[in-house]
């Protein structure tokens, strides 16, 4: 019975260890910590282990750092150890107290300034600490008592206590509970104590003496197994060591600990005294992960003879190869990692290698396989510790999925509120500089303030709806209401839109005269959120319906809204009316808590929400007859007034805005510009503003590519977050086009970074501004870049002998023209060298030639002819 108990406390022992080094491997963060212990020394043999015990279970934490200071069993140098680690700021400190209250107010210090306290083996005065491990001294004395009382028979005995360090913890409960028992057992008496420091040299002359005095000792009882072994030395000297029983304290499986003592006759017994190196280690990473913990956590001692000394020695030997085995293990698996993170780098690097990418996916999904064997492996040393493991994960997960969900949350909203507000100031900079056409432009100038401000407004109480609804302090009130004639003033809201984009949009039910009880204001937030969702990522000439559907034999009515637009993945439908969830397929700003809303909403009124994906996208409402199911305060007999900041204005009829109708509405044949932009209100305005000066055209960044390289225009405008491909991406595919590579980009972007203005550089871009952005630095940017342009034409055009290509243009312009240079230099005896023929070796068309090049110099290809020739006779 005494082995399977055992065998279980080192196997629990194992597997709470295996458990703790998962446990770390899944944090990915790469912050080290540090723990800092203050020991009382390093040098004696109990000590060394709880260091090596420590050292062992922090290697299966790669971010942790264990330092250890040697107080060298002197409390003005423990003193010093602490007031160190205190300054380090260490993320939290174990303590072995050399004296209890010395040692008291410098834990309390270091409590004050923040940092955790573990207490072991030996405990402070009082109880201000973070917590404490460490064996049972009072254990440890009666554990002693008890079995010299076992072994003593009948007649008087004589004992030798000989004590530990004096003002130290262990020494007082080791002999305070010792006495305790021994004084209440007739023939049992304690002669004489010894003070020593817990070393064998502390206690030799003190014991030699005595005994010279008085041979006639049974037992000696040493608080630990080196003091123990001092007895033993003196014993042996005055030929007593066959008379007197010796127990000790500590039972170190070393080849000079207690076990190996009790082995060799040297004591008769010693009390297993764990060190507590792993535990205190674990029991710290509890306490840095803000783990609950116990604030007194006591370690089991046991006592140790001949009869249980092989046993005991076997088992420790087990958990120490387990121990070994486990570290092995993992160096292993930390070697296949490496070595896989390194193929995979060279992957990346040798993409373009076929052959060889095939052969290093394989090599590293072989590798891949042997780290997963390898971690299979030790899953079966513990099925607990993979359960644990996943849990973890699963947490980890959850946290990190809840805090990028909260920041894309609050980056998508500031984005949504950037463009309204580039779009007001923009007017009022306008208004206010332009008073003198007050008359022509207020009304569209006004109307584009006005519109932004309520979906600014509209954002705003989307934001104190979550807040009341996080809250739970939304109250509903619900009047009886015609559905029919409550969804018609919703949905002739939404008709213009529908009519601009060709959208078939319907409204049907099969009872006109249906009335139920809904809050209007709850249920308009509801009606608004879900059509706009449809017209939002419905293409032009798609489907949207409204269907009313009122089940006479059952007691609730559905609401159908269904479009035929892009859908939601399969895989995002479970988790698409969570708060800050955004669909996977979803490239258009949005702030995540509509649909979150609209199911919150709709739960008030005791009713449900479903949504289905298949041809486009379905939401269904399930709503009750009647007024049974409201409580009475839920229910109201006056008309609610709906929020109208919901309601969008109508500029004007916006039919067909990006088509060649609205292309080029000012007659001048100046510059042109291109202005790739998805959001309406912008594009109007910035067309308005520019129109004046320039030829504008305009896409929706579906088709800028194919614009720009149809108009190939003089200056293009580019916003970032696009429908089809995002700014970067087009910018790129234009620079690096030869036919519009010369035209000067501006970017515009809410993306106000160093990391988002790099990659607008790397992708080509010449001018970068940011939202909201004044109109004067905008109209200021434009003219330079073409300014910058004309420069370049008119120095080439007068200076035809001087000119110098590769310090006045980039170089795709460079090798183009230079690559038409070398044609007419290695033709020029050719009688037969036409435009034709120059466009021919450049492998594109005369038209797109001349464009080309009347885009980068302002002339033809005959005319570059001409100013070669006229070249060629000056140089003769």
């Amino acid at each position: 019975m005494f082995r399977l108990k055992l065998s279980k406390f080192f196997i629990i022992l194992i597997t709470l260890n295996i458990c703790l080094h998962y446990s770390c491997n899944t944090n990915k963060s790469t912050k080290k910590l540090t723990i800092g212990f203050a020991q009382t020394g390093i040098n004696d043999q109990w000590r060394k282990s709880m260091i090596k015990d420590m050292e062992i279970e922090v290697a299966f934490y790669p971010n942790i750092n264990l330092k250890v200071l040697d107080g060298k069993d002197n409390i003005e140098n423990q003193i010093k150890n602490l007031e160190e680690l205190i300054l380090e700021k260490v993320d939290i400190i174990i303590v072995s107290p050399v004296k209890s209250k010395p040692i008291t107010p410098y834990v309390e210090k270091a409590l004050k300034a923040g940092i955790p306290v573990l207490v072991v083996d030996r405990k402070i005065d009082g109880q201000n600490y973070t917590a404490y491990l460490g064996g049972d001294n009072e254990q440890v004395g009666v554990n002693v008592a008890n079995y010299i009382s076992s072994i003593a028979g009948n007649d008087p005995k004589k004992i030798i206590e000989i004590k530990g360090l004096k003002g130290s913890s262990p020494a007082y409960d080791r002999s305070i509970s010792f006495n305790k028992i021994i004084n209440k057992t007739n023939n049992l008496n304690v002669v004489h104590s010894i003070e020593g420091n817990w070393e064998e040299y502390s206690i030799k002359d003190s014991l030699k003496s005595f005994l010279k005095k008085e041979k006639d000792i049974n037992y000696i009882y040493a608080h630990n197994d080196r003091m123990a072994l001092g007895a033993w030395d003196v014993l042996k000297e005055l030929n007593l060591d066959n008379h007197v029983d010796i127990i000790g304290v500590d039972g170190l499986n070393e080849p000079n600990g207690g076990i190996q003592l009790v082995k060799d006759n040297i004591l008769k017994a010693t009390v297993f005294y764990p060190t507590g190196g792993h535990e205190a280690i674990k029991l710290a990473i509890e306490m840095l992960n803000g783990e609950k913990v116990n604030k007194n956590n006591t370690l089991e001692t046991i006592l140790i003879d001949s009869r249980n000394a092989d046993i005991m020695k076997h088992q420790f030997d087990k958990i120490y190869e387990h121990q070994l085995d486990i570290i092995k293990q993992q160096e292993k698996i930390k070697q296949q990692e490496d070595t896989y993170t390194k193929q995979s780098t060279t992957l990346k690097i040798v993409l373009a290698l076929f052959i060889i990418s095939i052969t290093l996916g394989i090599y590293s999904i072989y590798s891949g396989y042997n780290i997963r064997k390898k971690k299979r492996e030790l899953e079966i040393i513990n099925k607990k510790i993979t359960k644990q493991k996943k849990e973890i994960k699963k947490i980890a997960n959850e946290a990190e999925h809840s805090n990028e969900a909260k920041v894309n949350f609050f980056t998508a909203l500031s984005h949504e509120f950037k463009t309204p507000i580039t779009l007001i100031l923009s007017s009022i900079e306008s208004l206010t500089e332009k008073q003198s056409t007050y008359k022509n432009n207020l009304k569209n100038e006004i109307s584009i303030i006005f519109n932004n401000s309520k979906r600014l407004l509209r954002l705003t109480n989307q934001l104190l709806d979550f807040r009341k609804v996080e809250e739970s302090k939304f109250t509903l009130k619900a009047s009886e209401t015609n559905l029919l004639d409550f969804s018609k003033g919703i949905f002739n809201d939404f008709e213009s839109e529908a009519r601009k984009r060709n959208i078939n949009f319907t409204l049907e039910t099969n009872n006109k005269d249906l009335s139920i009880f809904i809050d209007r204001n709850l249920m308009d937030k509801v009606y608004f959120n879900l059509l706009s969702n449809a017209f939002k990522f419905t293409p032009n000439d798609g489907d949207i319906s409204i269907k009313i559907t009122d089940h006479k034999e059952r007691n609730f009515i559905n609401v159908c809204f269904k479009d035929s637009g892009i859908g939601i993945p399969s895989d995002d439908l479970n988790t698409i009316f969570n708060a800050f969830t955004i669909a996977s397929n979803n490239t258009k700003a949005s702030s995540g808590i509509g649909l979150h809303l609209s199911k919150e909403f709709i739960e008030l009124h005791k009713g449900s929400i479903d949504v289905d994906s298949k041809l486009g996208t379905e939401f269904t409402l399930k709503l009750y007859k009647g007024d049974t199911h409201l409580k009475p305060e839920e229910i109201t007999y006056q008309s609610a007034e709906i929020d109208q900041s919901i309601i969008t204005l109508d500029n004007e009829d916006n039919d067909n805005y990006f088509s060649e109708a609205s292309i080029n509405k000012n007659s001048n044949t100046g510059y042109s510009i291109l202005i790739i932009e998805d959001n309406l209100d912008l594009i109007k305005y910035l067309e308005s503003k520019l129109n004046i000066n320039y030829n504008v055209h305009l896409s929706n960044g579906i088709d800028g590519i194919e614009k720009a390289l149809e108009i190939i225009p003089d200056l293009i405008i580019c916003d970032v977050n696009l429908p089809d491909k995002d700014g970067y991406v087009i910018c790129e595919i234009l620079k690096n086009d030869l036919r519009t590579s010369h035209i000067p980009i501006i970017m515009l972007t809410v993306l106000d970074n160093e990391e988002s203005y790099l990659k607008g550089l790397h992708s080509g871009i010449d001018s970068y501004l940011t939202k909201p952005f004044s109109f004067s630095v905008l109209s200021q940017s434009i003219k330079t870049l073409i300014y910058n342009q004309e420069k370049f034409r008119y120095n080439f055009l007068h200076n035809v002998k001087d000119i110098n290509f590769k310090k006045n243009i980039a170089t795709t312009e460079q090798d183009f023209i230079l690559e038409i240079n070398e044609i007419i230099k290695k033709n020029r005896t050719n009688s037969t060298l036409s435009e034709e023929s120059i466009a021919a070796d450049l492998n594109i068309s005369k038209i797109q030639l001349n464009k080309k090049l009347n885009a980068i110099l302002g002339i033809s290809i005959s005319d570059y002819l001409q100013i070669e020739k006229d070249k060629n006779a000056l140089n003769k």
